[in-house]
């Protein structure tokens, strides 16, 4: 299926409407997601990205509603994950004359995926351009956007930026650009993506952006590799200044509360805790581990200027599930939060005090040393998680 981007600039991706997990099932994919490919038709003409390999039929057929796949002289490769690149090794035997485009990065990751062959290559720097006749190509290099191979790729006669995954959104829909759903679906996945996948880079997130604006790109419009294209105000001036604020560390002053219990007593000082944080004016959101999914959460916490997490004591440490879950931040390094643990203990209990250790390992601020309680909670324990709970909005209030 083909669709016009710009003028002479066409998705031939493909949508993927019943993936539900992505990342080796680190990431949920509620709704979906796409393979967004581009063809940009010219006196050469170039293709941006390809698709995953079990969908390279789809993409073939929607470039021959356009052109003979024998006639593309580019391939760009802004990146070589197989999501990205699976469909390559198919394009290069039907436009065996064709050059593949990539950094240097990027040559070395299809190498790794594909192996040996013979393949005509030019590796590409920022600033570095192909002239494709009346119009041309502009690349960007963006190590760590989010594997050390990512470029971007600009049109600049069209104002158009093809960055790869940023910007993107796992969802499946049979509308093209994002102004043609509901902003707050589209926003809602824009968030999760970047939350589970960008987050730990903001701070190459913000230079990229900046470094953007001192070569004088121009933006009209935006189309990443996987959702829906970004074309006009205001979402594309949303989308932008979404990507600063949460590059930033930006927040409100809510906090996100997860836990996991074993038979309900950190279940009930989690709902105490969340009260305390409601008496005092403040925004809250509780989520249990595992009926909640993790990648929600996070997604959950990239507003939210604090973390509160929970957990049962079992072999002297936390649940399975919570574990998870602190291995996850870890990796995230989020920015520019506090937080604090809490939980129950039987016998022995470690549980607060490994999981206040995990929210330091993942750069959080740690206020409060934890609420720990032995058993079920009584009458007063309760009444301690409701003052806890206020105490610690006041903290997120003053941070």
């Amino acid at each position: 299926m083909k669709i016009q981007v710009v003028e002479n600039v066409y998705w031939v991706g493909a949508i993927d409407w019943n993936v539900r997990n992505f990342h080796g099932y680190t990431y949920t994919t509620h709704r979906g997601t796409t393979y967004n490919a581009y063809l940009i038709l010219d006196e050469k003409i170039a293709l941006v990205d390809t698709v995953a390999a079990e969908f390279t039929e789809e993409m073939v057929k929607g470039i021959k509603e356009l052109v003979d796949p024998a006639e593309i002289d580019f391939v760009i490769a802004n990146h070589g994950e197989v999501d990205h690149s699976g469909a390559i090794p198919t394009i290069m035997e039907l436009a065996p004359q064709a050059t593949l485009v990539g950094t240097a990065k990027v040559q070395e990751t299809l190498s790794r995926y594909f192996g040996p062959r013979d393949w005509q290559w030019q590796t590409v720097r920022t600033g570095d351009e192909i002239s494709l006749g009346q119009r041309g190509l502009t690349f960007i290099e963006a190590p760590m956007l989010h594997w050390p191979d990512s470029m971007f790729t600009y049109l600049p006669e069209e104002r158009l930026l093809l960055p790869n995954d940023a910007f993107g959104q796992h969802i499946a829909t049979s509308q093209r650009f994002a102004d043609e759903i509901d902003e707050w679906v589209v926003f809602d996945e824009a968030a999760k993506y970047y939350a589970n996948i960008l987050w730990p880079f903001s701070r190459l997130v913000l230079r990229k952006l900046e470094e953007v604006q001192k070569m004088g790109i121009e933006i009209a419009t935006i189309a990443p590799s996987h959702g829906l294209i970004w074309r006009g105000d205001p979402g594309l001036g949303d989308i932008l200044q979404a990507y600063i604020r949460w590059a930033r560390g930006e927040a409100e002053p809510r906090a996100v509360i997860v836990y996991e219990t074993m038979w309900g007593s950190t279940e009930r000082i989690a709902r105490a805790i969340a009260q305390g944080i409601m008496e005092e004016g403040s925004e809250v959101v509780v989520r249990g581990l595992p009926m909640s999914d993790r990648s929600d959460v996070i997604k959950e916490l990239l507003e939210a200027r604090g973390l509160l997490v929970g957990s049962s004591t079992h072999n002297n440490d936390m649940l399975l599930n919570i574990a998870a879950f602190m291995e996850d931040l870890k990796g995230l390094r989020p920015i520019g939060k506090i937080g604090a643990a809490f939980g129950s203990h039987g016998w022995a209990g470690r549980a607060v005090e490994r999981l206040g250790q995990a929210l330091q390992e993942a750069s959080v601020d740690v206020v409060d040393e934890g609420f720990s309680f032995q058993f079920a909670p009584d009458a007063d324990e309760l009444a301690q998680a409701v003052e806890f709970g206020r105490k610690f909005a006041r903290k997120l209030k003053a941070a």
